[in-house]
């Protein structure tokens, strides 16, 4: 478990963003874990639409199969308890449950096995496997989930419950600054494409090289090996809870606040728009070249407003420990 002291800012401007919830235990329980009782949660019934665009993006429609309900929100608070706990609901109901359309589960669920009886002194635990996504922070490869995204299109892609609810999350812009409860997360849009191509980065290339159209389940193998071989729009996280500068881990929160940037046509022509990996180097660029790097449409450099819950889970290379460069004067840092 990740340590996100950022979350006890969650509720500072949205008391609804930190759900209270409630917990029973079996009477006559030896050892185990008790049971959560939360007021909200997602459906998974409607169904997930996706179809691009003329240009891929803007896309033609767009639908998130899970909607959370109006008081739904992964991170909880037992009552009388000031910490926070992000505990994201990936299915619900009793079973079976659905892994391949995903009628009763998340859209990243691959699959749920139950906890199996436990005889005296014994204790076992259901588990679920969770399609991860791929990334990058201060230069290394790391691996993550997406649970909850408070924009439609944010949400499909994801592969995430909508929760609009988290736009009112403390506080869009804020990152480091006091009150925050978010931590940035840098997406491109319009970054190069092309299946094995190892400067493919972003929106576009995520639907058009990542299956992001398609279910994911364990039967759609080609869905499976395009993301395991670059397929992910592969984001760039903006600190690590490894961060060797305790400032900046201590600045991590899964809640990530979206700096979406837009490659120019001037920097897609000289070749430019190659894969990034790291958060100095993205806001030295935007502070230094805004002739190469803007914000969707050509606004400034920034962020764009919605969160996406993405919980950090390992690095597959190198641990990060540090930014790859140093800010230039002026960079938003």
């Amino acid at each position: 478990m990740n340590y996100a002291a950022k979350l006890t800012n969650l509720g500072v401007r949205c008391a609804a963003c930190v759900q209270d919830v409630t917990q029973t235990s079996e009477p006559d329980l030896k050892f185990g874990t008790a049971t959560v009782h939360f007021t909200g949660a997602p459906d998974f019934s409607p169904t997930r639409v996706l179809v691009p665009g003329p240009a891929t993006l803007p896309a033609a429609a767009v639908q998130p199969r899970a909607g959370g309900a109006p008081d739904y929100s992964p991170f909880i608070r037992l009552g009388g308890s000031p910490v926070v706990y992000n505990a994201p609901i990936v299915a619900t109901g009793d079973g079976p449950f659905d892994v391949t359309k995903h009628t009763n589960t998340g859209d990243r669920v691959l699959a749920i096995r139950p906890a199996a009886p436990a005889g005296p002194g014994q204790f076992t635990q259901a588990t679920v496997d969770v399609l991860v996504v791929r990334g990058f922070d201060a230069g290394q490869p790391i691996i993550y989930i997406s649970t909850e995204a408070s924009d439609p299109l944010a949400a499909v892609l994801e592969r995430s419950t909508y929760v609009p609810l988290f736009n009112q999350s403390s506080f869009v812009g804020g990152d480091d600054a006091l009150g925050s409860g978010r931590e940035r997360t840098f997406p491109f849009l319009n970054g190069q494409t092309g299946a094995g191509n190892p400067n493919a980065q972003g929106l576009i290339h995520l639907i058009k090289d990542g299956h992001a159209t398609e279910d994911a389940s364990l039967a759609n193998t080609a869905l499976l090996a395009a993301l395991r071989n670059g397929g992910d729009a592969r984001n760039i996280q903006g600190d690590s809870p490894t961060i060797a500068d305790p400032r900046h881990a201590l600045s991590y929160s899964p809640l990530w606040d979206a700096q979406l940037g837009q490659w120019t046509d001037k920097a897609i022509k000289a070749g430019l728009n190659k894969l990034q990996t790291d958060e100095n180097q993205i806001l030295n660029l935007a502070a230094t070249r805004p002739d190469l790097l803007t914000g969707p449409g050509g606004a400034a450099y920034g962020s764009v407003g919605f969160v996406i819950n993405c919980p950090v889970i390992g690095f597959t290379h190198k641990e990060p420990k540090e930014d790859l460069v140093e800010l230039v004067p002026n960079a938003q840092g």
